[in-house]
């Protein structure tokens, strides 16, 4: 049985803006199955996909029966109908992270964004990896340059940063220079990248 539409905590994943007030007015989102029919009358029946922060907010992205992708213009969408739900579950496969005393220590701290990612060609969803295993899994030659440790503070989107996670962020760096790694790596979403790396120039010396 599929879960009640409000209770869907990711419907709206990756969605904003006008694509986010379309599935909403349809009670449509993320992982339904739906039958969408645009101002020509042409029908288009598969899965809605999530969508990436960096995403433009005027479409939305629906997983064809035939398994081709299609984004669908919010200006063009005519009526669409939720018929299923079918959830993707998804994972990175996990690889020890080999350990080099020759390497320097490197701490990952991640507050939102995606890291490194893979494309899971069945669902054509995005998977985001963030542990040392799934990171290994994404881009093995990580381990050629040094050991990696990380610690996922939070996650939001980047225009959700705010002095409470620039606060948190600052202390987790003094914390990590305190113990002496060599080098320490801020994973953040794209928008506001700019306005955090200057807040901490300020708050971190």
């Amino acid at each position: 049985m599929s879960p009640n539409y409000e209770d869907r905590a990711d419907r709206f994943q990756g969605y904003r803006g006008l694509a986010r007030d379309v599935l909403q007015k349809h009670r449509i989102g993320v992982w339904s199955e739906v039958e969408v029919i645009n101002d020509e009358g042409s029908v288009f029946t598969g899965v809605i996909l999530p969508r990436t922060e960096t995403a433009d907010p005027l479409h939305v992205v629906v997983k064809l029966t035939n398994g081709y992708n299609v984004g669908l213009h919010v200006d063009r969408i005519a009526s669409a109908r939720e018929i299923g739900y079918r959830k993707a579950v998804y994972k990175i496969p996990e690889k020890d992270f080999p350990f080099d005393p020759r390497k320097k220590q490197v701490t990952l701290l991640g507050t939102g964004g995606t890291i490194a990612s893979r494309l899971d060609y069945r669902t054509g969803a995005v998977i985001p990896a963030f542990t040392p295993g799934e990171l290994y899994g994404a881009v093995p030659e990580l381990a050629d340059i040094a050991n990696l440790t990380t610690r996922k503070l939070f996650g939001v989107f980047s225009e959700n940063m705010g002095p409470e996670q620039y606060k948190a962020l600052a202390l987790a760096i003094g914390e990590e220079i305190e113990k002496g790694v060599d080098g320490i790596v801020v994973g953040h979403g794209t928008d506001t990248m700019s306005h955090t790396g200057a807040i901490l120039s300020f708050m971190v010396q």
